[in-house]
């Protein structure tokens, strides 16, 4: 039995103290997790002398502080991430080398939405199907909020590279400014305007037809529950050193579980 010399309660700190990751705070702390909220610090990294008695850093900061945090929070002791933050894809594979020679675990997505998840899947399948269809072309357009830093978004980047994977008539992705569409390749476009949390439409335009398949995130309700949900992953039992995608955390005898909001 604990004394009240022994505290055991699980201590989590989010890096980002912006609408997600006080959306984050609110759902761990739902789950009587000790919450710690930072910003970015005045001058260089955080010190590792800050991540003292964590259990699990979750990062919803900018992707180009993702690899420091990382470094940072390693050296102070955290063996278990959820990297909520997006553009970080150049750092990518130094991030899994870090945490595998560290023997630290991450689960990682550009949305940590359920929906997303599904949505990506259902993506996928129809851009597999059309590609073997004449003349249906696809495109990519997100809406978020106006202070929006990264465009196109984590999740639109992601989408597109599913939908590349499987059509043979595009080779990558293109953001348009001015003039016609680049033959073979795929068009994504980003508006940054209002208070939207988010919003995906991927569509399909045919001869005669459009398909449009679209994911609408009415608050950050849903990706604060997906980022909980990893965190109870990750605190389940010792996962395996390096990333993880957010798929392993909802995958459960082959299917989906979606977990429910807290």
């Amino acid at each position: 039995m604990a004394t009240d010399a022994e505290d055991t309660t699980m201590q989590a700190l989010i890096l980002g103290d912006g609408p997600f990751g006080r959306a984050v705070a609110d759902a761990l702390g739902a789950r009587g997790m000790a919450i710690r909220l930072a910003g970015r610090p005045a001058a260089g990294g955080h010190d590792p002398a800050a991540f003292a008695g964590v259990d699990v850093v979750v990062d919803a900061s900018r992707g180009e502080s993702v690899l420091g945090n990382v470094a940072a929070a390693v050296e102070g002791g955290v063996r278990r991430f959820a990297i909520a933050t997006t553009a970080w894809e150049p750092d990518r594979r130094a991030v899994a080398e870090l945490l595998r020679a560290r023997g630290a675990s991450a689960v990682a997505a550009s949305n940590f939405s359920p929906g997303a998840v599904v949505f990506a899947q259902l993506v996928e399948m129809a851009a597999r199907l059309t590609a073997r269809l004449p003349g249906y072309e696809p495109y990519i357009v997100e809406w978020h909020r106006h202070g929006k830093a990264d465009r196109p978004s984590g999740t639109a980047r992601d989408l597109a590279r599913r939908i590349l994977a499987v059509d043979p008539a595009r080779d990558r992705f293109s953001t348009p400014a001015d003039g016609p569409a680049e033959t073979g390749t795929l068009e994504v476009v980003g508006v940054r305007a209002g208070t939207n949390p988010g919003r995906h439409l991927v569509g399909f335009d045919g001869p005669g037809e459009t398909i449009e398949l679209t994911l609408t995130a009415r608050d950050r309700g849903a990706c604060a529950s997906g980022v909980a949900a990893a965190v109870d992953w990750l605190l389940a039992e010792p996962r395996s050193a390096g990333l993880h995608p957010f798929e392993a955390v909802l995958e459960v005898d082959g299917r989906l579980e979606v977990p429910a909001a807290s």
